[in-house]
């Protein structure tokens, strides 16, 4: 059993939000976010291949990486410009696919207690185009299905722990 994950494109404002609860602490969701290991068996649609090309998350610093399935490969970087627990991330977002077209994204990690965490993310894009097109894309698919496998990964984490 998973969380829903809430997708929502507020009418008229160029940005889309993004809202799920983890039944795991803040500490392992974040580190599941930052963790180049961790994030390469998540991030994204089930049934794609992920190669990070470069992934640091902290201020200043940046990612690349590629995921591939059977018909092609999709390239995404962007630049990090603060990330830690207490305050989340905040970085750009780009899909090389369409260049240009760069989000500010924010990433919140809202301890709920009894091990469980809220994140609530923020997509800003340059234009309502721009965030209806990423809409069409069907990239609620690789959001709901990325974080089905964030669910499974650190269920399992915690079984290991446990054992």
């Amino acid at each position: 059993m998973t969380n829903p994950t809430t997708i929502t494109a507020p009418e008229g404002l160029p940005f889309i939000e993004i809202e799920r609860e983890v039944d795991a602490p803040v500490d392992a969701v974040y580190r599941a976010h930052t963790d180049p290991e961790l994030i390469a068996q998540w991030l994204g649609p089930r049934g794609y291949e992920m190669e990070i090309e470069r992934w640091d998350i902290k201020r200043g610093g940046g990612y690349r990486y590629i995921q591939r399935d059977g018909d092609g490969e999709y390239p995404f970087n962007g630049v990090v410009h603060s990330a830690s627990v207490e305050n989340g991330i905040v970085q750009t977002f780009e899909f090389e696919g369409f260049p240009g077209i760069v989000t500010l994204e924010y990433m919140s990690f809202e301890d709920l207690g009894d091990g469980r965490t809220r994140l609530h993310g923020r997509s800003v894009f340059p234009n309502l185009e721009s965030r209806d097109g990423m809409l069409q894309s069907g990239m609620d698919v690789g959001v709901n299905e990325g974080y089905e496998r964030l669910d499974e990964l650190l269920a399992a984490a915690e079984k290991s722990v446990s054992a």
